[in-house]
């Protein structure tokens, strides 16, 4: 009996086979290559690969990994709560980023790229976000939309102009404020009247002033630069 004791002693201080360590790293090496060049094939929809890359570091990796995307939209929607814009501004994330959607009327004076009062405060605030260090990796892109109503004016002779002046002015507030004066970080777009929101008219031509009113606006949008190239 004492023989069996120091046998079944011996084999329990075995040192434990780890070899299945290198088969288990070469799985995990082949497995990362491949969602590599599935990425590299497709768009990548930034909010979600955040949220999958943050699934597998919470279970994998036992860790909780901050998602930079969700952290901005939740500071700009504090923004627009504490500002009382919920009514003129608009904040939600796409494929790409965040979307900021804000209606001409509260942020522009009639037929003009002149910003109101509260277009710059709330400006102001938002790029104070944007300039903070966590967020300088994030590009801004601002586009101007209007109506088919057609406008005509010395400064602006097409919607064209106007929603180029309009984004042109953000753009140029941004950087006024230190955000980012590079062109690699910022850029101004102008869409006129080529991208409603809302049909401009009904099926008998006639306006419809509320859906107009919709699709003169301007919008932010904001997102890693790792998910397109200027």
């Amino acid at each position: 009996m004492a023989r069996g004791k120091r046998r079944l002693q011996f084999k329990e201080e075995e040192p434990l086979n780890e070899d299945w360590l290198a088969t288990y790293a070469d799985a995990i090496t082949l497995l990362m290559a491949f969602f590599v060049m599935l990425v590299s094939f497709s768009k990548v929809e930034i909010p979600m690969f955040e949220k999958v890359q943050a699934g597998i570091a919470e279970q994998i990796g036992k860790r909780e990994v901050v998602r930079p995307t969700q952290v901005l939209e939740t500071d700009l929607r504090d923004v627009v709560f504490n500002m009382a814009l919920d009514s003129a501004v608009n904040v939600s994330t796409d494929d790409e980023g965040i979307l900021m959607e804000m209606g001409s009327a509260s942020f522009f004076q009639p037929g003009s790229a002149n910003l109101t009062n509260d277009a710059v405060l709330f400006l102001k605030d938002v790029g104070d976000l944007l300039k903070e260090p966590r967020y300088l990796g994030f590009q801004v892109e601002v586009s101007g939309h209007t109506d088919d109503s057609p406008i005509n004016s010395p400064r602006f002779p097409t919607n064209w102009d106007l929603a180029a002046g309009r984004a042109i002015a953000v753009v140029r507030f941004f950087a006024a404020l230190g955000v980012d004066p590079d062109s690699k970080r910022m850029r101004a777009i102008s869409y006129g009247d080529t991208k409603p929101k809302l049909p401009n008219r009904n099926d008998f031509g006639e306006p419809i002033p509320e859906n107009r009113e919709a699709n003169r606006r301007i919008e932010i949008r904001v997102f890693p630069k790792y998910s397109r190239v200027f």
